[in-house]
């Protein structure tokens, strides 16, 4: 793993996000006891005051049993942005917000993970794509 600084201009960072769309459908699911989920397949974890909401394959979540509601599609910007860049996420929510595509959106170290909803992949990923040129 490489530990480069990420980048902050706002202008690079929309011309190189590079949006990837990872094959799958997702879910985030609320559970009481973290312990009943293998980490193996966590893609996320957040300790709320609810439970532990966690995001996994729709498959593992109906293997373990996992109520949800929402059935998302993943994207990755494949730019290395800074954690403390600014605008990146405000700029790709609006885009997709003005073409109707609710984004829920999970920041890691190196990249931001965008979760659509599976009927707007390929129009999310137009879109994204749309901002880079």
């Amino acid at each position: 793993m490489s530990n480069q600084t990420g980048e902050t201009n706002l202008a690079k960072l929309i011309a190189n996000m590079e949006p990837v769309l990872n094959d799958g459908e997702y879910v985030f699911a609320s559970v009481p006891d973290i312990s009943v989920i293998p980490r193996a397949i966590t893609i996320c974890e957040m300790r709320e005051k609810e439970g532990m909401t966690v995001v996994v394959s729709k498959e593992d979540a109906n293997k373990l049993g996992l109520p949800y509601e929402f059935v998302a599609a993943w994207i990755t910007l494949n730019i290395h942005s800074a954690l403390d860049a600014v605008g990146l996420t405000a700029a790709f929510a609006t885009a997709l917000g003005e073409n109707n595509i609710s984004a829920n959106v999970i920041a890691g170290y190196y990249h931001d993970h965008i979760f659509v909803d599976v009927k707007d992949a390929a129009k999310a990923m137009r879109v994204l794509w749309g901002m880079a040129k």
